[in-house]
Formats: structure tokens, sequence, C-alpha cells
């Protein structure tokens, strides 16, 4: 896929577990571990809005276009 969710990277970054983000997001723990793991399909604009407040972080922070056309 050409996004990669580099959501374990912010979570690492602010200390904080998958529990923590789904709890102050107000979404299942099961469903971070999807968006972390890069299996969504997609993501609501307000969960992602939560995640950016949780983690006081901008959209980019957590995801990332590659263009894999380029990659070897």
């Amino acid at each position: 896929m050409a996004i990669r969710v580099n959501l374990d990277v912010m979570l690492a970054k602010r200390r904080m577990s998958v529990n923590e983000l789904a709890e102050r997001v107000g979404i299942t723990p099961a469903n971070v571990s999807v968006l972390k793991n890069e299996r969504a399909k997609a993501v609501r604009f307000t969960t992602l809005d939560g995640i950016c407040r949780a983690l006081d972080c901008q959209p980019g922070d957590i995801l990332e276009y590659v263009d894999e056309r380029h990659q070897q």
C-alpha cells in the first residue's frame, strides 16, 4: 500500500500505550492495533482528529505517502 502508518513511532515518542490511546480517542484497542499494523482500509476523520489530539501531532506525523513505483 502506498500509505504508511507511523502510529507506532508516535506512540513511542509520546510514551503512550495502545490501550491509553484507545481510551483517550474512544475506540477499541483492537481498532488502534489494526491501524498501527497497517491493516486498516480506511480511517474516519473523527478518529484521526482524536488521535492527533491525544498525541499532540499532525496527520502527516501519522500517515505518510510512499511512492512504491520508485522503491526496489
